[in-house]
């Protein structure tokens, strides 16, 4: 009994330490919408802001935009799409009007929202008009403030 106490012991020990290493690599992940009405989305950014003044400021141009609080930033989206050309159209859009953006890639799981965002996607295809664009990404800004948050 005694020559079997030393080895299970170490290898409680052992497999404890192992199990703390590995659970400690998942923390810092990102996590993922686990559902199957999940969808990636394109989300058209501004910016991102230390403090929620100057964010404002910034933004004062802007009828409609949405903001998360990501990594203590205020990162603030003015478009959202389901359409990688669309998104690349809305960049160009707000590009015109002198303003820089990236695209970042999200899931998202709202049903209702991703699915009126695609009958917004299909009017965006086929428009190019400034002012259409402009109205399309208010709208869906304020779905996604209905609907979202």
């Amino acid at each position: 009994m005694k020559k079997y106490l030393f080895p299970v012991t170490v290898s409680l020990v052992l497999g404890i330490f192992m199990a703390y290493f590995i659970i400690r690599q998942y923390e810092n992940m990102p996590a993922l919408a686990v559902s199957s009405e999940a969808e990636s989305l394109y989300y058209i950014q501004k910016g991102a802001y230390g403090d929620i003044d100057s964010m404002n400021e910034d933004m004062k141009d802007f009828s409609h935009y949405i903001y998360n609080t990501e990594n203590n930033s205020f990162c603030v989206y003015i478009g959202i799409t389901t359409n990688k050309e669309n998104a690349l159209k809305i960049m160009d859009y707000y590009k015109s009007l002198g303003y820089e953006t990236t695209i970042v890639e999200k899931i998202t799981d709202n049903k209702n929202f991703i699915n009126i965002l695609k009958q917004y996607d299909e009017l965006l295809l086929k428009t190019d008009d400034s002012e259409s664009i402009k109205t399309i990404c208010n709208q869906v800004l304020a779905k996604y403030e209905e609907l979202v948050k």
